[in-house]
């Protein structure tokens, strides 16, 4: 791929982003995009067989930008495995309650969605999904293991229970458009990885 197919399909997926942040998946028609990104049709098509192509692709960027990004929050060495866990979730609520919605997390935004719509984006939703909260579960290990964190029976169980209300918090902050289930979900990720 040369670097301007690159670069147009990148900014195609870039605003794309932007624009799925605020309407959802199925908000979003064809022709907004392409009028958002001033992209002709045909050059849509492409990159993309499909709008539900261009979804895969919009949730592949998403997850790999997010994998890319953990490398220097969760997976930071020069921090101890307490703050790294901590920080990571004082960033998910910062971005979830912050002004720009691009920031928000397109698993909070698209889970219900894509579950109905595609099997195909859902799938790299759900791997994104598996692959952090097994990124959480390392780190609770190590920090187990370095006496940052008190022990824990099943830190695999521990880190899908904090993801899952994490993700059930946001919901319900988006809704009520408080973030009185995020401060909750704080709490409880403090109370969960009190040092050893």
């Amino acid at each position: 791929m040369n670097t301007q197919t690159k670069d147009t399909r990148s900014h195609i997926l870039s605003v794309g982003r932007g624009l799925t942040a605020r309407q959802g998946y199925a908000g979003v028609g064809l022709n907004e995009l392409l009028k958002a990104a001033e992209v002709p049709k045909g050059s849509f098509y492409h990159y993309f067989a499909s709008k539900e192509a261009y979804g895969c692709a919009l949730l592949e960027d998403f997850v790999e930008q997010y994998r890319q990004d953990l490398s220097n929050t969760l997976f930071n060495p020069q921090q101890s495995a307490h703050d790294r866990f901590l920080q990571y979730f004082q960033g998910w609520f910062a971005k979830q309650t912050g002004p720009a919605l691009q920031d928000r997390c397109l698993v909070v935004k698209l889970s219900a969605e894509v579950a109905d719509l595609s099997p195909d984006m859902s799938s790299i939703l759900r791997r994104g999904v598996v692959a952090i909260v097994a990124g959480l579960a390392e780190v609770l290990q190590q920090g187990i293991d370095d006496g940052t964190i008190a022990a824990l029976p099943d830190p695999q169980a521990v880190a899908e229970g904090l993801y899952h209300q994490w993700l059930g918090a946001s919901l319900i902050a988006g809704l009520s458009q408080d973030d009185a289930p995020l401060q909750a979900a704080m709490k409880a990720t403090i109370a969960v990885i009190t040092p050893a």
